[in-house]
């Protein structure tokens, strides 16, 4: 096929890259010879230089060296956004660890399953969260346990001390030590260790899990330089040395990792830290620190839209949003681009593809398509393929499994070979996602290929249901999946939030009815359940699997 997507190739933008063979905290190094005072991190009123994070990372890896950390040895960090992470994840890096970001909101079994899984034998931990680090040692390799606090690096006049309780101490099982005191210890360069970008891996990234057991993407040094100068040419848009930018999206996540750390880290720009995302202290911090990009997923747009304070504010500063994870309603697009006057564009990305592989361009809010997660950034192929068969590829607007290949796509699964073959086909990434592209070269996610609900052998995208059910004004989000029908196979089942007010007003029937005029029969939902909420994933992504389990329990 040819790659018709370049006849809207945004100006200035190259094709095709050369990326350096360097390991991913060189990028740091970098940045910092260029820009040694510029502010690198804001937290909590404390402004953190390029120069002073460039040595507190040195300092991290010197102290993991001397903890016995080895390359290729496991790091966990279980943190929010705050200087803490960066720090501990490129100094990890730096001593030629592998980083498993584990998410600061998992319960202990899932604490547990990742610690095993990865086999990792270090782990930083927030104070706050230390308790359900010490429920779960035993059933682990750690063997050290570095524990911070969460004003540790807060300027003194906002921060407010806290009492940090040692849990493992309390729990007289473990022992820990304090990364503050560490830091302190090891002001000296660390050792330097060789590392094969294109080989070694830099980072265990785990799956959010949507359908089924989280699994660990296995990406290299080279594939995140690789997707860190591919989107940072893509955003060409942000000037070196001269950008703010609003990181609530969490590191946990690969989106926020790349998109709000390892980018704007390239760019030079300050990065103001959230450690959990707030609508109020998002406004707040543009207006004080003057974002000029905010990456987000469509439910922070939607509550900085909805606060109450959002008309008083001034959000001119924004000159760019880039929103990713699940599809941004045309609604919020158009308030988001009046409230801030910038660009706002959706992109695409995944896990396994470090993660973004499509944007729309950002040079022009003309070449933005409403609906259309872009087009496929430099060095990144994609086409549609036929579902059933994987190999046949399809014209324009013909709806199969979108495939992808670029630098940036993972070596594989950890320790799961069968799932890396599955996924891993002749040199393409295949997402799992069902997807079409325009005659333009434009692409658009229809669904996922696993929540495809098989209606009396007629294919039936949770998406496209949903999207029906919230245009009635009673309807506030609905999230649609497949359930057992003795006759048909498969049935459709929605579960319904219902607007503010509308609580008692409108029935199950009411809502099919609606349905019935707007779409084929087979898929209208035969079932609706109103619910209060629906379960999402902490970067906003629907849980379909918890409704699924939800209605088996049923």
């Amino acid at each position: 096929m040819a790659e018709v997507w370049l006849k809207h190739w945004p100006r200035g933008i190259p094709r095709s890259l050369t990326y350096p063979e360097i390991s991913l905290p060189e990028i740091l190094s970098a940045t910092t010879k260029k820009y040694p005072e510029n502010t690198a991190l804001i937290f909590l009123g404390r402004r953190i230089t390029y120069g002073e994070l460039d040595q507190l990372c040195d300092s991290f890896a010197s102290a993991l060296i001397g903890l016995g950390v080895e390359k290729g040895d496991r790091v966990a960090l279980l943190l929010p956004n705050v200087p803490q992470f960066p720090i501990c994840y490129y100094g990890a890096l730096r001593a030629g660890a592998i980083a498993v970001p584990c998410s600061p909101l998992y319960k202990a079994r899932e604490l547990q399953f990742q610690l095993t899984d990865s086999g990792a034998e270090t782990v930083v931990a927030l104070d706050s969260l230390c308790g359900q680090v010490a429920e779960v040692c035993g059933e682990t390799q750690i063997r050290n346990i570095v524990t911070t606090g969460l004003m540790d690096f807060a300027s003194p006049v906002e921060g407010t001390s806290t009492k940090e309780v040692d849990a493992f101490e309390a729990a007289g099982r473990f022992e820990s030590v304090s990364l503050k005191e560490l830091l302190a210890e090891h002001g000296e360069a660390p050792p330097k260790v060789s590392i094969d970008a294109s080989k070694d891996p830099a980072l265990l990234q785990y799956t959010g899990g949507t359908t089924g057991v989280p699994k660990a993407a296995v990406l290299t040094h080279r594939n995140l330089v690789a997707n860190t100068f591919q989107f940072g040419s893509w955003l060409q848009v942000l000037r070196e040395g001269g950008e703010v930018v609003l990181a609530a999206l969490p590191y946990f996540h690969i989106f926020g990792m790349t998109v709000a750390l390892n980018v704007p880290v390239l760019k030079g720009a300050g990065i103001v830290l959230q450690p959990r995302f707030d609508a109020g202290e998002a406004l707040r911090a543009i207006e004080r620190y003057g974002v000029t990009f905010f990456p987000g997923v469509p439910t922070m747009f939607i509550a900085v839209l909805n606060h109450p304070k959002a008309a008083s504010s001034n959000l001119r500063s924004v000159r760019l949003c880039i929103s990713g994870a699940s599809p941004l309603p045309v609604e919020v697009m158009r308030r988001l681009e009046a409230a801030t006057g910038g660009v706002v564009a959706e992109g695409y990305g995944l896990t396994e593809a470090s993660p973004v592989t499509h944007c729309n361009p950002v040079d022009d809010m003309g070449k933005v398509r409403v609906g259309s997660i872009g087009l496929p950034i430099p060095d990144t192929e994609a086409k549609i393929v036929d579902v059933d068969d994987g190999e046949t590829e399809l014209a324009a607007d013909e709806v199969g499994e979108l495939v992808v290949r670029g630098p940036q796509v993972m070596a594989g699964y950890w320790n799961r070979p069968l799932d890396t073959e599955q996924t891993l086909r002749g040199g393409w990434l295949y997402t799992g996602d069902i997807a079409k592209r325009d005659e333009d070269g434009y692409f658009y996610i229809v669904d996922r290929k696993k929540d495809m609900i098989n209606v009396s052998g007629l294919k039936v995208w949770p998406r496209e249901v949903e999207a029906v059910l919230c245009e009635h004004p009673a309807v506030k989000e609905a999230g649609v999946i497949g359930v057992h029908d003795p006759y048909r196979g498969e049935a459709v089942k929605a579960f319904v939030v219902l607007r503010e007010g509308f609580e008692g007003k409108i029935s199950a029937a009411e809502l099919m009815r609606f349905c019935e005029e707007k779409m084929a029969v087979f898929k209208v939902p035969s079932q609706v359940e109103f619910v209060e909420q629906l379960p999402r994933t902490a970067i906003g992504k629907l849980l379909r699997r918890t409704l699924k389990e939800k209605a088996a329990r049923r």
